[in-house]
């Protein structure tokens, strides 16, 4: 039975919280989404380290999710917004993704799904000081947001997150292909570039730099000599390289970020004798929510919803139990 508590968030009216109430659709903003919170108290995660499958419930797992994902010196409703990104990121994941992980619904790797970090090893890895007031703020956000998640059309979204967008946000098919995802699109967030994740250089022998590009491409060859030896084809909306000529093949800039481990495909470059100078501003694939553009938004006095809705066009937050 859904409570008198989500009724209230449910029926809101929509003008409190949406900048343009002029392009509402009300009977968008009235549908519930489909899914039972209960059907996933409990859920089974994959340890990637130890191979190992624990079944846990769904808020504790949680807990360690967001204290793995946002640092906890963040502000709170950005710690908020976090919880219901990764809520949502996993009710996704285990209607969409079934077959995944063979009997888990998600794992514990970031490079595959999301970070996860037990209640003891957080807290080891906090000073002692504060170990009582970060622990405080990952049960806060996960209470304040209890059974909340994202939808699109009364869906669940693919609700996607990262670093440092370095201002800008970028679209899924400009870092993974294909079409889709309505919801996710460039916006812009000021404030990340207070933020150390903001900029990063990589620094590069010309001898590496080969080896790394013929490890993927044996055809590859590049004439230094040449000025327009490495040369930027085209970017994306959101400033990200989309398309680089290095030499006599071109690739796209998330395949140059994989191959010489940059934090972003938002780069320049250099040459400088015998190495080459990549100067890269954010962190991560750009696509859905900031991290960092989230707590900016948090000090600017939006609450955990509005930052929500700056990343995830359309989008409502729902109490689904």
């Amino acid at each position: 039975m859904i409570s008198v508590f989500c009724l209230l968030i449910i029926f809101i009216p929509i003008f409190l919280v949406r900048k343009e109430p002029e392009n509402i659709v009300i009977e968008d903003a009235k549908e519930e989404p489909k899914y039972d919170y209960k059907q996933y108290n409990n859920m089974r995660v994959l340890h990637v380290k130890t191979n190992s499958v624990e079944e846990i419930n769904l808020d504790d797992y949680l807990l360690g999710v967001v204290s793995a994902e946002m640092p906890a010196n963040y502000e709170q409703e950005a710690l908020n917004a976090q919880a219901v990104v990764a809520r949502t990121y996993t009710i996704y994941s285990i209607e969409h993704n079934k077959n995944k992980h063979e009997n888990a619904d998600i794992c514990d790797d970031s490079n595959c799904c999301q970070a996860w970090i037990s209640k003891d090893n957080r807290l080891e890895r906090w000073d002692e000081d504060k170990r009582d007031e970060y622990w405080k703020k990952i049960e806060n956000a996960v209470k304040n947001t209890k059974g909340k998640i994202i939808t699109y059309n009364g869906e669940v979204i693919d609700a996607f997150f990262h670093s440092n967008s370095g201002g800008y946000t970028e679209i899924p098919a400009n870092v993974w292909g294909g079409t889709g995802y309505p919801y996710l699109q460039t916006v812009q967030t000021s404030g990340e570039e207070a933020y150390s994740q903001y900029q990063s250089e990589v620094k590069i022998s010309k001898n590496d730099f080969i080896n790394k590009i013929k490890n993927k491409h044996n055809n590859f060859y590049i004439n230094f000599n040449d000025k327009d030896c490495i040369k930027v084809v085209e970017l994306t909306e959101s400033n990200r390289v989309k398309t680089l000529k290095i030499g006599n093949i071109e690739i796209s800039g998330v395949e140059m970020r994989t191959l010489l481990g940059l934090k972003s495909a938002n780069f320049t470059f250099e040459i400088n004798g015998d190495d080459l100078i990549f100067k890269v501003i954010g962190y991560g694939h750009g696509v859905g929510m900031s991290q960092t553009g989230a707590d900016s938004l948090a000090k600017q006095g939006y609450n955990y919803e509005e930052i929500i809705k700056h990343f995830y066009k359309d989008v409502e937050v729902n109490c689904i139990f």
